[in-house]
């Protein structure tokens, strides 16, 4: 139906005979002659009809927005001066000849070239949203982006291998989608929270090399890079140990940066310890792009009588630390009320500072509430290891230590992109050393990472004795704040696996039940071997500039885990919950108290 798509006609094709299917982007009747911007996924071209043919020009003159049209017409040059050098077809316009109208459209609920649609409407009517150029633009970056991906891996001789999407369930950290069982009554499949099991079967298989681009399922609380499915880069090879395999991730992220952006990201790239990455950042993601770090002043508090800081700074579990914002005594005691509520969303009671005015006369050059409560010879000390400058402000952040990371971690992001503090546009890093297990507040042991990530080989023999000072094998790579993957070197050996499991309170009889096809295959042969999983629909928002992964989702769901557009999830039929043997009982609803 058509020889060319939009976006090819270019000066190259003058007067040549072309044919173009489409949408009306928009048409313009400029007195006896008709401007019709025909639109496809590759760009837009101007098609021009004049009375000249008049069944011809009857057909254009009934055409609107978003009509479906085939056109044939004649390539030639805009008039001068009329030329659009923000199109690739700008230069040429094309004199119609042929109009056939495909299909008709009523008008759209939006326009395509608003910028402020409500995401709700957008994502009701997503056939129409994905025509707008932004959209399509997004789509297609994403489609270059798996096929480049796919082209490194299988040049680097890694087999793409299916595995399923009907498994059972097994403890990863979110809860499962579960699908009920007509031929195994009572029964449940679960939806995979991940191949990760599979893919260390794939391993003990001697498939050696392995990727998949992968739908996973998680049943938990949404956000801006989050949905219930999303897809997984999902990588495992044998006989590599981890500096060998990121290094190989970091060369496909390179080549994969410089292919699609034009851009060099550094070689190699950095590497952070989870230690170091939490102690000076707040976080086991640390954006880069900002200087701005967090300093522990803890030791220079903990004598002090002023609870707020003496309290965590005495706790073991606590943390006081300090943000230094280099010309921050220009804030207005609102903005530093916002900042107050901003952290209090994680936790924060509350954000202490002090205004740096003039350094040179000591505390009374400082500005604060709080600085009755401190010691004037411990305010200096504060100001020297922050390396405070006049014009600074210090922000505090005293509680418990993971409180403060939070709130202190995603303050100094906030504060250097509100402040102009993004100094790099890219910054690609390795966090390693992670600790293999946390503590948590039921008062046992979990896995950082998940329960088959294997411990650094010189911390074994610490491994029962004392768990929370082991390392694992872990790496997550990052960019500009975000994880964009994630993977470790994994348990090969069935005895180490059985004290992990032991360590998590997981006992022989759950172990074998959850994961004993996993566990008999370690006695048979398994390699050594080891992964990571990109989040690609998280890796595609950054290369894209998108503020959430569902803009670079065809059909994604709502943050409420519905879509607008089928109406999904529905109630089904009650000859269906039969043949699964399932009764729906809801909750039932709060009866208000009778009067009286």
């Amino acid at each position: 139906m058509r020889s060319h798509y939009c976006g090819e006609i270019n000066a190259s094709h003058l007067d040549e005979t072309v044919e173009l299917c489409g949408w009306v982007n928009r048409r313009r009747d400029h007195g006896g002659v008709i401007f019709i911007d025909l639109r496809d996924r590759t760009s837009l071209v101007q098609v021009v009809y004049d009375p000249d043919l008049p069944e011809v020009f009857a057909s254009a003159e009934q055409v609107r927005n978003e009509f479906v049209l085939r056109i044939k017409g004649r390539v030639r040059r805009r008039p001068e001066g009329t030329e659009n050098p923000d199109l690739a077809s700008g230069e040429i316009e094309i004199l119609g000849k042929e109009l056939e109208i495909l299909n008709r459209a009523d008008t759209p609920p939006f326009q395509l070239d608003e910028d402020d649609i409500n995401e709700e409407l957008r994502l009701r009517h997503r056939y129409i949203d994905l025509r707008r150029p932004l959209m399509q633009q997004r789509i297609l970056l994403r489609a270059q982006v798996t096929r480049l991906l796919r082209r490194f891996l299988d040049d680097n001789g890694f087999l793409d291998i299916e595995t399923p999407m009907l498994t059972r369930a097994t403890p990863e950290g979110a809860r499962d989608y579960l699908v009920p069982s007509r031929t195994h009554a009572g029964k449940f499949f679960a939806l995979p929270q991940s191949p990760q099991l599979f893919k260390q079967l794939l391993m003990m298989s001697g498939m050696d090399r392995y990727y998949q681009i992968t739908r996973c399922f998680r049943d938990e609380d949404l956000r801006a890079d989050r949905q219930p499915e999303f897809t997984q880069l999902d990588i495992e090879t044998s006989f590599m140990d981890e500096q060998q395999i990121t290094e190989l991730m970091e060369r496909m992220i390179r080549g994969l940066f410089k292919e699609v952006l034009a851009i060099d990201l550094p070689d190699p790239f950095p590497r952070m310890t989870y230690h170091d990455a939490m102690h000076r950042y707040g976080s086991d993601r640390p954006d880069l792009r900002t200087d701005l770090e967090l300093v522990d002043v803890g030791d220079l508090l903990a004598g002090v009588e002023f609870k707020v800081f003496s309290g965590p700074a005495n706790d073991p579990h606590g943390r006081v630390a300090a943000l230094r914002l280099p010309k921050g005594g220009e804030l207005s005691r609102k903005e530093i009320d916002d900042y107050t509520k901003f952290v209090g969303i994680y936790g924060a009671k509350g954000l202490a500072y002090i205004k740096v005015n003039d350094l040179s006369r000591g505390v009374e050059g400082l500005q604060s509430p709080i600085l009755k409560f401190i010691p004037d010879e411990v305010v200096q000390a504060i100001m020297a290891r922050t390396a405070a400058a006049d014009g600074d402000l210090v922000f505090f952040g005293a509680d418990k230590a993971h409180i403060v990371n939070e709130s202190l971690g995603a303050l100094r992001v906030k504060l250097a992109e509100e402040r102009g503090l993004m100094h790099k546009p890219w910054a690609p890093l390795w966090v390693v050393d992670f600790p293999m297990f946390e503590w948590d507040e039921k008062d046992q042991w979990y896995a950082l990472h998940h329960p088959f990530t294997a411990p650094k080989e010189e911390d074994l023999p610490r491994l029962e004795s004392d768990p929370g000072s082991v390392l694992s094998r872990a790496y997550d790579m990052v960019i500009n704040g975000s994880e964009v993957g994630g993977g470790s070197i994994r348990i090969h050996r069935q005895e180490i696996q059985h004290k992990v499991f032991g360590l998590l309170g997981i006992g022989d009889e759950e172990a074998q039940d959850k994961f004993g096809f996993l566990l008999n295959a370690l006695k048979y042969g398994c390699p050594p071997h080891g992964g990571l999983a990109f989040g690609l629909d998280r890796l595609i928002m950054l290369m894209s500039g998108a503020s959430s992964i569902r803009d670079v989702m065809a059909f994604p769901k709502t943050q409420t885990a519905s879509c607008p557009l089928t109406s999904a999830p529905s109630e089904v039929s009650a000859a269906q919950l039969k043949e699964l043997n399932i009764r729906i009982k809801l909750p039932q609803r709060e009866q208000p108290p009778e009067e009286g």
